[in-house]
């Protein structure tokens, strides 16, 4: 039975959950999520847009022409732990005992390459001084040990809480950086991104979702760079943090799909992906939102490309926008003649809008009224990157419940792969989505849209989990660029691979785009 008590009506009250909210949810895992219908994979000129470098200078200006008097944020998701980043060498620390068996050994029977990678090269890692400092310090024994040995006290000290604690920190707290003698973690190069592309003369806004218990270290970093950064740049930085909301979490449900509860009889909610991070965006008051992951940086020399196709994407959303607007305006004032509409229709078509061909036949009205109702919505432009075989999900023309056929970013649990024309089609995808978006969130008369209104709740996720080793079914809100931007106008825009250097796992900061 799904009856709720008094302390789950409390509790509710407190997280500031509706009971609607949650029999909606509850709903939800009864209906099932149904797998997303995928018509053909979005390739280049047919969904994806092709930039040479001379389109990509021209949007770049259009942008720095017209940025001038807006309000620019750069939207940074910060809340990852470096946990996974540190898989392998969590591994090793755990499974690996220098008195029983050699380095050697020990890779050869586990299998553990990525450990001996990280070995060779330790001294490239940005916080290999710390490291030494912290061993020299603390444990002069270090000297005395083996080889083997001496690796396992490096990895502990790295990851444990009685060393250095990387493996229970934020990453985007890491360092990852050397620039000559600075070592600068993901979060302080965001704010020298920032400068560069998402600032005017005097601020850089940028915008962090962080979770609570980080709080106090983000706050003790931010106030030891801020004072030397503004001294550097001769700017304002106006920095603001956010966490996911309690409103956002999802309940928790058994396999018969009832209310889930905990050993005290609570009921289980949890945090809700990073769908959940709509409700931190739609509440940012801006023009033009950068969103970019807080692991997706690079080191000074490899920066200037990064900005000019920020600039790029930027730019080509400025340009649509003022079309866009343009039109909704003139349909406003009544100020567009009936041979316009043709244009306008084509224009709609352009900007990857479905318009079926009888709507060319409307009256005059009805297709305006058609026209102002599809483009009267958020914006994105999404950069795309050629696949390379890095796991995330890809541009898609996907058919809805309705029939109406628009572009996503799909990934591969929301795709039936049992289907074998859906796996096909997935598997024909040529570009991937690296997480970076620009983004116009307020409407032709300068209003804010609510964003909440432009999520597809279809494309929630269901997945199972365990709780103290029982199983449950949990809940993900849409994707933040997936399901809870599905009713956005989309662009998407082919960027090199040298915009996308995420740190996945630790031995990533030993690429060239992260070394100094």
């Amino acid at each position: 039975m799904n009856e709720l008590t008094e302390k789950d009506h409390q509790l509710l009250v407190r997280k500031g959950i509706t009971e609607a909210t949650l029999n909606a949810q509850v709903a939800r895992f009864k209906q099932g999520v149904p797998p997303i219908q995928l018509v053909k994979a979005a390739v280049i000129d047919d969904g994806i847009l092709p930039l040479t470098k001379e389109d990509a200078a021209k949007y770049a200006a259009i942008y720095q022409k017209r940025k001038k008097g807006n309000k620019i944020v750069k939207f940074v998701p910060a809340s990852g732990a470096a946990t996974r980043m540190f898989k392998s060498l969590f591994a090793f620390r755990d499974g690996f005992e220098p008195d029983r068996e050699s380095f050697v050994a020990y890779v050869n029977r586990t299998g553990n390459k990525e450990v001996r990678a990280f070995f060779d090269g330790l001294e490239r890692f940005a916080f290999y001084p710390l490291l030494k400092e912290f061993i020299d310090k603390h444990h002069p024994e270090f000297v005395n040990l083996n080889e083997d040995a001496q690796k396992h006290l490096i990895v502990s000290v790295l990851l444990s809480e009685n060393g250095l604690n990387y493996g229970n920190m934020p990453k985007g707290l890491l360092p990852f950086h050397r620039h000559s003698e600075k070592i600068t973690t993901p979060f302080e190069e965001h704010f020298r991104e920032a400068v560069l592309y998402a600032s005017d003369d005097e601020q850089a806004n940028l915008h962090f979702t962080i979770t609570e218990q980080h709080t106090e270290s983000f706050y003790k970093e931010l106030n030891h760079i801020k004072p030397q950064l503004e001294e550097r740049y001769h700017i304002n930085f106006d920095v603001d943090f956010s966490y996911q909301k309690p409103s956002t979490d999802t309940i928790s449900v058994t396999e018969d799909n009832a209310l889930f509860r905990d050993e005290e009889g609570n009921l289980l909610f949890r945090p809700a992906g990073h769908g959940a991070l709509l409700s931190n965006l739609n509440d940012v008051d801006a023009d033009i939102i950068f969103i970019k992951n807080i692991d997706n940086v690079v080191v000074k020399k490899y920066t200037d490309e990064t900005v000019f196709y920020k600039e790029a994407l930027a730019g080509k959303l400025s340009q649509v926008q003022e079309e866009v607007f343009r039109i909704l305006h003139r349909i406003d004032n009544d100020k567009v003649k009936k041979k316009e509409i043709k244009h306008i229709l084509d224009f709609l078509r352009e900007i990857n809008i479905n318009v079926p061909d009888y709507v060319y036949k409307f009256r005059r009205q009805y297709a305006l009224e058609f026209a102002k109702e599809q483009l009267n919505r958020p914006i994105r432009v999404c950069g795309m990157v050629k696949n390379e075989g890095e796991p995330g999900g890809g541009p898609f023309w996907v058919k809805d419940a309705n029939g109406v056929v628009s572009l996503q970013i799909i990934e591969s649990a929301q795709v039936d792969m049992k289907d074998p024309k859906q796996k096909e089609i997935f598997e024909q995808s040529t570009h991937f989505n690296p997480v970076d978006l620009v983004c116009g969130t307020k409407n032709y008369k300068g209003e804010k849209y609510n964003l909440q209104e432009y999520v597809d709740p279809e494309q929630a996720f269901i997945t199972s989990k365990t709780y103290m080793g029982r199983p449950l079914k949990a809940l993900e809100l849409p994707g933040l660029w997936n399901g809870s931007m599905a009713k956005w106008i989309t662009l998407f825009v082919e960027v090199p691979i040298i915009t996308f250097n995420p740190v996945k796992v630790v031995n990533d900061l030993l690429k060239k785009t992260h070394q100094g």
